[in-house]
């Protein structure tokens, strides 16, 4: 059974920088695309950045420049390093992967199988 299990968010003031984790068991780890996802209240849940299956690492245009995504095969493990942070940065940020046939991964939420719970980033102004 696959389980994604995310850690490091917390509260911060805008400029500060946070390093979410997401450790993955159950499957083997390199071979899925993977993703961060993040969703504020009321709003829609929107990708961050991903790795997809060919492993290719992106960030989202907006993102570019304060947030970078990247793995550890041997631990098990994804990256979200987060510098430069906005109050707009506040959300719950989730773990995604698994693409669904047909999908490569990117950030459509619906491309991917598996979920965390998520992990809450405050950032105050």
């Amino acid at each position: 059974q696959v389980q994604l299990v995310e850690s490091g968010g917390g509260s911060v003031q805008s400029g500060g920088s946070l390093r979410l984790s997401c450790a993955a068991s159950g499957y083997t780890f390199g071979s899925y695309c993977m993703g961060w996802f993040r969703q504020a209240p009321g709003k829609e849940r929107e990708g961050v950045a991903a790795i997809d299956s060919d492993g290719d690492a992106s960030v989202r245009d907006s993102l570019k420049g304060r947030f970078a995504i990247s793995q550890d095969n041997a631990k098990n493990t994804l990256f979200l390093q987060m510098n430069s942070l906005k109050p707009e940065d506040s959300a719950m940020y989730f773990c995604a992967s698994g693409c669904r046939p047909g999908f490569k991964g990117g950030y459509y939420w619906f491309a991917y199988n598996n979920w965390g719970r998520g992990t809450q980033v405050t950032v105050s102004s």
